[in-house]
């Protein structure tokens, strides 16, 4: 069964047809109004969501089907104890595909391990968020008319933005992309991507301390909210803060085509006075989601009985009894999920679920 935990979980030519199908979507929007008549999504969010809930629901509903589940799993059997894969059980006998966001990393991928229908990571703590990478590419598509040869800045919090993290994965399916890396030394892009993904997979990247130095470069500029709550010293923020602050002064050396994104909500990254600037794609992007989506949904409801769309292949877990998952936030340190790992091929040891470094 095809599941949509990782971005890597797409091949190409997978990817592809997603993409393609959005487009004709937009193109042709009456001509699936009730392609998934009588099919049920249900939106499993165990913590809040604004853009990603009601762009499932949204998609769902345009696709002709209905839509169930919570919003709030303090209302739910989970505030009785009921693990992941247990409500995933019950839930499988109600709906034809589940989109599970979740606070802890590496729970969609436990709940797709004894789901029966297709499960959609639509956001698993820091981890990965690849319903957002596939309206990330799709927008960018549609801005500037491809995705191959593009030089895209992701500015901001790169440390702990799990949209960064999945865009630049599923990137790595594209030909020549140069990635610019522009954040604070406290919100680094992780070295697991830069060694796993980009040095691995062939990613140019180069990383600055600020945006003026690339913005004439620049196809995209990806903009995320640099956390004041992840710095211990408030003194190291107020240094950093205002150098990721986007306004129309630092627009000015910018290509007439750049296209500026955000996966939202935005806080002060982005002033109010660069949205009426024709490059700002953030809130066509939010629109771009619910296109995405449908393509989506229909294609793993399309794909769910077919064994040519099965999940990637994998190795088989290493199982050690001396080893432990560090991460207080992988579903393995919250549930009874076996800590299980897997060899990278530089030889790093990272956890099975939520992909950190075993020491």
């Amino acid at each position: 069964m095809k599941h949509l935990i990782d971005p890597m979980d797409l091949t190409k030519e997978e990817l592809d047809q997603i993409i393609a199908l959005a487009e004709d979507i937009i193109a042709n929007r009456e001509k699936y109004q009730e392609s998934q008549a009588h099919r049920k999504l249900a939106t499993l969010f165990y913590e809040p969501s604004t853009r990603t809930r009601l762009s499932f629901t949204s998609a769902m509903m345009e696709l002709g089907g209905n839509v169930l589940g919570f919003s709030d799993a303090k209302n739910t059997s989970v505030s009785k104890g009921e693990t992941v894969q247990d409500t995933v059980r019950v839930v499988g006998c109600f709906a034809d595909v589940i989109a599970m966001r979740h606070h802890i990393e590496g729970a969609q991928l436990y709940a797709s391990e004894v789901s029966r229908v297709p499960i959609i990571n639509a956001g698993d703590g820091s981890h990965s968020h690849p319903t957002q990478t596939l309206t990330d590419l799709l927008t960018i598509k549609r801005e500037l008319g491809h995705i191959d040869g593009i030089t895209i800045g992701f500015c901001g919090d790169l440390k702990f933005g799990r949209t960064v993290h999945s865009l630049i994965k599923a990137l790595s399916r594209f030909k020549d992309i140069q990635v610019v890396l522009i954040a604070p030394d406290e919100l680094k892009l992780p070295d697991y991507i830069k060694q796993d993904v980009c040095d691995r997979l062939g990613i140019r990247y180069k990383e600055v301390p600020t945006m003026e130095e690339v913005m004439p470069e620049l196809d995209v500029l990806y903009m995320t909210r640099v956390q004041q709550e992840r710095f211990l010293d408030q003194d190291e923020f107020d240094r950093v803060k205002d150098s990721f602050v986007l306004d129309a002064k630092r627009l000015a050396s910018a290509k007439e085509k750049m296209a500026i994104l955000h996966p939202l909500p935005r806080v002060n990254e982005i002033l109010t006075e660069v949205d009426a600037d024709p490059r700002a794609a953030y809130f066509r992007q939010v629109e771009n989601g619910k296109f995405v989506r449908m393509a989506l949904i229909s294609k793993l409801l399309e794909w769910k009985d077919d064994p040519a769309h099965g999940m990637p292949p994998v190795e088989d877990p290493i199982y050690d009894p001396e080893l432990r998952c560090t991460n207080r936030k992988c579903i393995c340190n919250n549930e009874h999920a076996p800590h299980k790992f897997r060899r990278t091929e530089s030889g790093t040891l990272r956890c099975w679920y939520c992909d950190s470094k075993i020491k």
